[in-house]
């Protein structure tokens, strides 16, 4: 389990197709952090480590490590379209008593989102997606979404997608700012409304 609240903005170093996808992603934890068969949400995706060693400082990171992807994970988020040097949100797994900042986030990914635009609304950046009919009913203003791996709050919802209020500080720690009109995002719905339509579903 994780919160949505990305603790470091890494970068992915290389991608080795060997069965699985092996992929290495550079980042600012210690290795100490990055235990192997731990599990870290990247870029929204619940992924274990296989691998990690320490980087010689002076470029800004710390450690590599490796995490495996299935041919499935590539289908059903948008790790396909990683390449080296893509950015990604970085989270550790929840622990007990760690303050929970932001929502839930099972890192098992529901479906894409897209943006459809970008617009400043005061000092933030007014995002709206295009989301699959299909989990539309999950998504409600003011509820929670998790878009690559970071929870966000709902600010609306039309008849094809919602948007989201994107702060400065999100924009510079995650890779908000790195996307445009057109870029797939991965989308988790909110745990909760996923079990109260499930709860409906059987009552009905």
């Amino acid at each position: 389990m994780f919160t949505g609240i990305v603790t470091d903005k890494g970068q992915v170093a290389a991608v080795e197709t060997r069965g699985d996808t092996r992929i290495l992603i550079d980042t600012r934890y210690r290795v100490e952090a990055l235990a192997i068969g731990a599990s870290v949400c990247c870029n929204g995706v619940c992924l274990t480590v296989v691998t990690a060693e320490p980087l010689a400082p002076g470029d800004g990171y710390r450690s590599r490590f490796a995490v495996d992807a299935s041919a499935e994970t590539l289908d059903c988020t948008n790790l396909g379209d990683w390449r080296v040097g893509t950015p990604v949100n970085l989270e550790g797994a929840l622990k007990v008593g760690d303050e929970l900042g932001g929502h839930i986030v099972s890192g098992h990914v529901d479906g894409y989102a897209t943006v459809r635009s970008i617009a400043p609304e005061g000092a933030s950046l007014r995002y709206q997606f295009d989301a699959p009919a299909g989990l539309m009913p999950f998504i409600a203003s003011k509820g929670s979404v998790a878009l690559d791996g970071v929870s966000l709050t709902v600010n609306g919802v039309d008849d094809t997608g919602f948007g989201v209020n994107i702060i400065p500080h999100t924009q510079t720690v995650t890779t908000f700012a790195e996307m445009v009109p057109g870029t797939r995002v991965n989308l988790e719905i909110d745990l909760l409304a996923r079990y109260v339509a499930r709860l409906t579903e059987a009552r009905s």
